[in-house]
């Protein structure tokens, strides 16, 4: 499904067919679009936490397992590599899945899995990347609290106020000058008379 060549940050997706009915979430919870729209957090990329390439975003969020340690996304950049081939999962809560390994296409590291086989039980998963927690970075937009301090009370360097303060300048190099050479010439006077 990825390309390959060299990590580029474009923003094509792949997406899912999933099996899940619509309306549920995760297949267990109903979906409500309201709630969706009153939910007033800001979106989110999800980045490789290894080279920080972006793999989702929370535009494509299905939900998360805390069990598992895992979020589910309907789509991904291509930035993801999905493996040609897939295994049955042995593990105990996944016995007899047909997974997919997927992994970073900047720098190979794994990223997570596809479940394209599920039981019953695990229906809700099948066709969704599942990325696992640790493996990857959050960043929400409009986080970033830093912000750049301007003195009110300053005037913005314009050529105008440039050319003022050159100016300006220029006429305490003069003075500073001026003084200069009147010092010179009364310590000439005073190493004169003390001869």
């Amino acid at each position: 499904m990825a390309g390959n060549g060299k990590p580029c940050l474009r923003n094509l997706t792949f997406i899912t067919e999933s099996g899940t009915d619509e309306n549920s979430y995760l297949g267990q919870k109903e979906f409500n679009s309201k709630q969706v729209e009153e939910d007033t957090e800001p979106p989110a990329v999800f980045q490789c936490s290894r080279c920080h390439l972006p793999v989702g975003d929370s535009l494509s969020w299905v939900g998360s397992e805390e069990e598992e340690n895992q979020i589910l996304l309907k789509r991904t950049t291509d930035n993801v590599v999905v493996g040609k081939e897939p295994f049955v999962s042995r593990t105990r809560k996944e016995l007899g899945c047909l997974i997919v390994n997927l992994s970073c296409l900047g720098c190979s590291s794994p990223l997570g899995r596809v479940y394209t086989s599920t039981p019953k039980n695990l229906d809700y998963k099948r066709s969704l990347f599942c990325l696992n927690v640790e493996n990857v970075d959050c960043y929400v937009l409009g986080s970033s609290e830093q912000k750049m301090i301007l003195d009110t009370q300053e005037e913005p360097v314009t050529l105008e106020y440039r050319e003022n303060v050159d100016v300006q300048i220029g006429k305490i190099k003069a003075i500073a000058v001026s003084m200069a050479q009147r010092l010179f010439e009364i310590e000439a006077k005073l190493q004169n008379k003390g001869q």
